[in-house]
């Protein structure tokens, strides 16, 4: 079996944004716009850190899983291609954390 990739997750929200709101929980989600799947991904983040607090490795795995889908889900809402996204982590990569932290507190 080959691995899964977050390119796999966001061609399959793509294919699912086109299916009915009756059969697509995908589609329902982007049916409520933007603030709707902003909405579901900030749960599933704050779920992910009590699960992270709580040292719990299953319920941490199934959360950061859930964070994922629905960040893929707000970008396709906003149409943000995950490929922007990628671009963006490798420009950030020529340099360190701080050092991007700092030159965004100057923009």
């Amino acid at each position: 079996m080959s691995a899964f990739t977050l390119d796999d997750l966001a061609g399959l929200i793509a294919a699912r944004a086109k299916a009915s709101g009756d059969t697509s929980y995908t589609r329902k989600l982007l049916d409520g716009g933007q603030p709707l799947a902003a909405k579901k991904l900030g749960e599933e983040a704050v779920e992910t850190v009590i699960a992270a607090i709580q040292g719990d490795k299953k319920a941490l795995k199934m959360e950061a899983a859930d964070v994922l889908y629905h960040l893929l889900v707000v970008l396709q809402a906003g149409g943000v291609p995950l490929q922007d996204v990628m671009d963006e982590l490798a420009r950030r990569t020529g340099q360190s954390g701080l050092e991007e932290k700092a030159a965004r507190q100057t923009q």
